[in-house]
């Protein structure tokens, strides 16, 4: 697997406002990564600068090889990219922009028509293919975009904020799109919808005022959050005279188990809430524990931080960055 974005030290100054700090990371062929940031992090910033819109002030970054600065035309025959705000010919229609469109990316006049029909049918456009662009609702619009994007089969495609507008039956078929898109082509996906970018992407590259936060899949970066993670059980101690006191303390002392605490659930039953040690999945243990001190156990589960957890503490600074690679 080779990398088809390459990104070191990229630094970009506006006036005296530092947009852009040294940023570093690598997506690798094939990957769906999700590229996460507050408003004004620098996340437009970086997916300007990666499909030649925009110079950088300092730093490298490379698409399929080429380098952004020096081989600004071979990155843009790379590219597939939908900006957040598609730009469109309002009095085109949808079949005619995109053979235009095809046109200018160098798709053979031979093959314009049937290449704009394939991305018309995968981006759900049949039905509007003849209608002005400019009477289409937005949702329709954005799968215009998409299908621009995708009209010369790029290897790479950076889509921001693709769901945009798109109603909930439309959302769930273009996470499925990117997710089949993936199998060809390299995605770097920008987008504040969290539960999405979870369902779609496979990595996670999260960027905070200028600089690389945190890298790599979701699992490894809730590894940085192990005093998140914690195990619930719901447990009676029945009448043998064990009290929360007892039950906490017994608990504390298995294997694998850092910090303990309960809360009343009613009823003589426990809310214990246990935060394994990091590594550690104490669960068999502390379902001994229970059996032997033949306490009632209704319930225990393992809780891990959301995404949204995550991308608050690593934005916020509360969890370290990791390797500076999307493999």
């Amino acid at each position: 697997m080779c990398a088809m974005i390459e990104v070191e030290d990229l630094t970009k100054w506006y006036g005296h406002t530092l947009a852009l700090d040294r940023a570093s990371f690598t997506v690798q062929e094939g990957q769906i990564v999700g590229f996460l940031g507050p408003n004004g992090a620098g996340k437009s910033t970086t997916l300007r600068i990666l499909t030649g819109y925009l110079p950088a002030s300092s730093g490298q970054a490379r698409v399929n090889g080429h380098d952004v600065f020096l081989e600004s035309l071979d990155v843009r025959r790379s590219i597939g990219y939908m900006p957040e705000n598609v730009p469109l010919y309002p009095e085109m229609r949808v079949q005619e922009y995109l053979r235009f469109r095809a046109g200018l990316k160098d798709v053979p006049a031979s093959k314009r028509a049937a290449t704009a029909d394939r991305v018309i049918e995968r981006c759900w456009l049949t039905d509007v293919r003849r209608r002005l662009i400019g009477q289409l609702s937005k949702g329709f619009r954005q799968r215009v975009g998409l299908a621009e994007a995708l009209i010369a089969d790029p290897k790479v495609l950076i889509l921001d904020e693709p769901t945009i507008g798109l109603d909930p039956a439309q959302i769930q078929a273009t996470r499925e799109l990117i997710r089949s898109l993936g199998r060809k082509h390299t995605v770097l996906l920008s987008s504040h919808i969290l539960p999405e970018v979870e369902k779609t992407c496979d990595h996670l590259v999260i960027i905070a005022q200028g600089t690389i936060a945190a890298v790599g899949t979701i699992e490894e970066l809730r590894e940085g959050l192990a005093d998140r993670q914690r195990i619930v059980l719901e447990v009676h101690p029945g009448t043998g005279g064990d009290g929360p006191a007892e039950v906490t303390r017994a608990l504390g002392q298995v294997d694998g188990v850092g910090d303990v605490r309960h809360e009343d659930a009613g009823d003589g039953w426990l809310r214990v809430l246990a935060t394994p040690a990091r590594g550690a999945d104490p669960r068999e243990a502390l379902h001994g524990m229970v059996t032997q001190r033949r306490w009632r156990l209704r319930e225990m589960s393992r809780e891990t931080p959301t995404l949204e957890e995550l991308y608050v503490r690593i934005t916020a600074g509360e969890a370290g960055a990791g390797p500076r690679t999307a493999a």
